[in-house]
């Protein structure tokens, strides 16, 4: 007969997988930060397939534990959705990546820095959420969930600033398109950072 420490002890995988995600998603905004304040580097964009092929392969192996076990210590729905939003960060990441290596002799005069940066936050928050959710308190979990949602709204608010710029008239065709769409990609890497955020605190909330 099994005892209740080998029972419970059986779910922790899970919590295991969801933080090596996490940070693989931070590990990718880390990796856009450092590329968009050193812009005179050749960019390297390995980093960020890396970081997208690691959460989908701790994507996979949690669809196959979820397959092979009897215990989970939360929602399977819950885990499969934690798990796909935290696989949305890095992919977006990498899309930045992408477009920044193709347009980069385009944009010397975009500072994507700050923005980086907020990005970083916010993957770091995620990771502090995740690695929370073991004890299911929601005091620490509400703070941070407060906290990424400031970090969303001040990439808003930076984004209506960006909005005034396209819309000023004083940029011609090419720069207005490529402020618009690379703080767009990142505002919207924010926003999936926000979304894993959501779903680490309506676990916590559905079982605290």
């Amino acid at each position: 007969m099994l005892s209740l420490q080998t029972i419970f002890g059986r779910g922790m995988q899970f919590y295991t997988l969801l933080e090596e995600a996490a940070e693989a998603a931070h590990d990718a905004s880390k990796a856009l930060h450092q590329l968009v304040r050193d812009p005179d580097r050749e960019p390297a964009l390995d980093a960020f397939r890396l970081a997208r092929l690691r959460t989908r392969e701790t994507s996979n192996q949690i669809s196959q534990e979820l397959v092979d076990s009897f215990i989970t210590p939360m929602e399977r729905e819950d885990i499969e959705a934690l798990g796909s939003a935290l696989y949305r960060i890095p992919k977006q990441i990498e899309k930045f990546a992408d477009r920044y290596a193709l347009a980069m002799q385009n944009l010397e005069h975009i500072d994507f820095a700050p923005r980086a940066a907020m990005l970083e936050q916010a993957a770091g928050v995620v990771v502090k959420m995740v690695r929370l959710l073991p004890k299911m308190k929601l005091e620490p979990m509400k703070a941070l969930n407060d906290e990424l949602r400031a970090i969303e709204n001040e990439a808003d608010r930076l984004m209506l600033e960006v909005y005034g710029d396209i819309y000023s008239g004083k940029l011609d065709p090419l720069h207005m398109f490529l402020l618009k769409e690379f703080f767009e990609i990142l505002e919207k890497a924010i926003d999936r950072c926000r979304e894993a955020g959501v779903v680490a605190y309506e676990i916590v909330l559905k079982n605290s």
